[in-house]
């Protein structure tokens, strides 16, 4: 029951309404017992620096930010973690004494998605590839980075955004008679362009490029076995879907905001 004791926390974006984000954490405040409730707000990007203000003014405890703002919003915190800085882009509001911390918590689960099943890993001083350019791209580059891949090729529709995402990283466009190369000799392949959400395109890559030792993980969660995942698995490949990477950035998320670590199962049966 929602009372003048409950804290509030959300999610913003333009639009937001397709969000599972508020299930997924008012289920796991339920289960530990915690007085929050996680609300969507629909905020248009004219009005995001008074949507913030707001926030602090009614001592909202935290904010998830979706697009179109993960960059935006970086205008408005008082300070930015080293992940945030490195990926450009906050998807994480923490208000706290009047001051605004942004955090970008995609990176680290996108990690935590890879390794919570035991038979996989990042493969560190192996090469990585990545479809797509956008916000999700840079976290996933930034993480792999971080965690020591030896290479990481950016594969785009259009060049100019994978240019602009790494200057001293390998890029190419999805045409690039380098790419088969390069997904064959990539023991990891991150998907994260939305494309995959409609099982009536076509696959973005050749599934005859994926090798049996190759990693494929497509961080789009709806449907939960897209295309390249079915493909990826008839070449006998592992396969791992988008929930995990939703379910643990939202955790990490939650326990900055309450401090109390929450029950990733609950979260994901949510979902």
């Amino acid at each position: 029951m929602l009372t003048g004791h409950t804290h509030i926390v959300g999610v913003i974006g333009d639009p937001v309404e397709h969000s599972r984000s508020p299930q997924m954490h008012n289920a796991a405040f339920a289960k530990a017992g915690l007085d929050y409730v996680y609300v969507p707000f629909h905020v248009r990007p004219d009005d995001l620096a008074d949507a913030i203000a707001g926030f602090k003014a009614i001592n909202v405890v935290g904010i998830n930010v979706t697009l179109p703002h993960k960059q935006a919003v970086i205008r408005s915190v008082t300070s930015i973690s080293r992940e945030a800085e490195l990926i450009g882009a906050v998807n994480t509001l923490t208000f706290v004494e009047g001051n605004i911390y942004g955090d970008n918590t995609d990176a680290p689960g996108v990690l935590k998605a890879l390794e919570e099943d035991g038979n996989m890993s990042v493969p560190v001083g192996e090469n990585a590839i990545v479809l797509g350019a956008g916000g999700a791209a840079r976290a996933v580059v930034v993480a792999l980075a971080l965690r020591g891949v030896a290479s990481i090729t950016i594969a785009n529709r259009t060049v100019e955004k994978a240019v602009s995402l790494a200057e001293e990283m390998d890029r190419m466009g999805l045409t690039d008679e380098r790419l088969p190369l390069a997904v064959r000799e990539s023991k990891l392949l991150v998907n994260t362009a939305t494309t995959s959400m409609d099982v009536t395109q076509p696959l973005l890559i050749s599934a005859d490029w994926l090798q049996p030792n190759t990693i494929v993980y497509d961080i789009v969660y709806t449907p939960p076995v897209t295309p390249l995942m079915q493909a990826a698995t008839e070449r006998g490949c592992q396969t791992l879907g988008g929930i995990g990477m939703l379910v643990h950035q939202g955790a990490i998320a939650f326990e900055k905001w309450t401090g109390v670590t929450p029950c990733t199962q609950t979260m994901r049966q949510a979902l």
